[in-house]
């Protein structure tokens, strides 16, 4: 075995819940509150829908639940079913720098295991953080290379958070996490092309089930590779370029990735959070101006490389492709003055007036301005509008608050008319660390009657 993935194993095995900073597992509380807000807007979503619809033909026994959905699946299914539905409308976390959504495919997997062993929350949170530790460090390791090449770091990467926190649930020994580590690594699938469509919901799905299924195999003693992440074939080596090794173990137990993730204001691509606020501003001045829009020839988006790289796409056709188009998020901002869910659907899509900005808008690369930066120029008949995001709310520099996050549960439960008791699930979540069966947290969910 390698001496770093030597290192990380020893690492997972022998950590311990009470040596956690409170810092990070406050963190951690955060990532599970943005988790169940946007599985919650998720509820009845056409991909969701007919996800389920296809994945229930195939389950076993009934083991675990779906989140908006009445009937249980085997963990398996219910696994891959909640992480989709907590990416589905791009409204997830996001780790910085790497771009991974490191929730999703981490806490889905471990819910389902809870639901079959009595799991204390303290438990439940140590697997939790380690795995997008994991997860985050190895996307750490092979970025920006990884993502630029076209994989979605999420799925590639979130198979290892979901088989390093399963093992830690299931309390494999160290042998067996390696062996987790190296089924997850054979699984490890996910294309930046997809975007914009169902499959890249299936990606992320997969990465949380795969990621189960390799923990659990390997609690069987289903072997694997000696070297999974730095062998002359493994993860690394194959899906990375310059790999800085370094980014797996440096300050390990020091340096908490989940620390570096954020939560989006707004259900789409995380490097359109800047321009959606830039524009929201503009449209707060010129609300009172009857031919502000009218007046407007053309909008010139000055951003990080990878802002025009991932939403430079003014050919749409529905919602989900939407959530990836800065044209389309710059036109709803401007004449709505909000981008929220309804903003981001097919029917807004179809709207003309929207569809006749799209081509006002240019996108300009700027490796000076970060991915959570942007400059706006509105060039209009009779002046020129300027606007600079240097850091967008809900990134690293300026995070949402706890209520921030509280609302935006309380918001999505609002808007799809549940019946959830929000308080209790924002009390639940506060004080899970507290809780002596996670499982128990699921029926508070359990809002679809039908």
């Amino acid at each position: 075995m390698a001496r770093i993935t030597e290192e990380l194993i020893q690492f997972i095995h022998q950590y311990q819940f009470e040596e956690l900073p409170s810092t990070v597992v406050h963190e951690a509380r955060r990532s599970l509150m943005n988790y169940f807000s946007v599985c919650i807007a998720s509820y009845q979503d056409p991909t969701i829908v007919k996800a389920y619809q296809i994945l229930s033909q195939f389950s076993g026994k009934a083991q675990a639940s779906v989140i908006g959905f009445k009937d249980k699946l085997d963990i398996m299914q219910a696994s891959a079913l909640n992480a989709m539905a907590a990416n589905v409308f791009d409204f997830d976390d996001t780790h910085i720098p790497t771009i991974i959504h490191p929730t999703a495919p981490v806490a889905a997997p471990l819910l389902a295991l809870a639901q079959q062993n009595k799991t204390t929350g303290k438990e439940f949170l140590l697997s939790l953080i380690l795995g997008m530790e994991m997860e985050c460090r190895i996307g750490n390791a092979i970025s920006p290379f990884h993502y630029n090449k076209g994989w979605h770091i999420t799925s590639t990467c979130g198979v290892f958070g979901a088989a390093i926190g399963s093992a830690k649930l299931l309390r494999l020994n160290q042998q067996q996490i390696l062996w987790a580590l190296g089924n997850a690594a054979t699984q490890a699938c996910g294309l930046v092309e997809n975007l914009g469509t169902m499959s890249k919901s299936l990606s992320v799905g997969n990465a949380a089930k795969n990621g189960l299924l390799s923990a659990l195999c390997a609690a069987e003693n289903f072997d694997g590779p000696q070297d999974p992440l730095e062998g002359a074939r493994g993860f690394l080596t194959v899906f990375g370029d310059q790999v800085h090794l370094s980014c797996l173990n440096d300050q390990l137990g020091t340096l908490w990735e989940v620390s570096n993730n954020t939560y989006k204001p707004f259900p789409c691509g995380v490097v359109l959070n800047p321009v959606i606020e830039a524009c929201l501003e503009i449209y707060e001045q010129e609300i009172g101006n009857p031919d502000f829009l009218s007046s407007i020839q053309a909008i010139r988006i000055n951003g990080n490389p990878l802002l025009k790289q991932r939403t430079d796409r003014p050919l749409i056709e529905n919602g989900r492709q939407s959530q990836v188009s800065g044209q389309h998020a710059v036109s709803v901002a401007l004449h709505f003055g909000q981008a929220g869910l309804r903003e981001f659907s097919d029917a807004t899509v179809k709207n003309e007036k929207i569809q006749a900005f799209y081509s006002k808008v240019s996108f300009h690369d700027d490796s000076t301005i970060p991915v959570d930066g942007v400059k706006i120029q509105l060039i209009c008949k009779d002046r020129i509008i300027d606007k600079h995001i240097e850091h967008a709310k809900g990134s690293v520099t300026r995070p949402l608050s706890d209520a921030d996050l509280e609302n935006k549960l309380k918001k999505q439960i609002g808007q799809q008319q549940l019946h959830i008791d929000a308080e209790k699930l924002i009390s639940l979540t506060w004080s899970i660390d507290q809780m002596k069966d996670v499982g128990a947290l699921l029926n508070v969910l359990q809002f679809n009657q039908s």
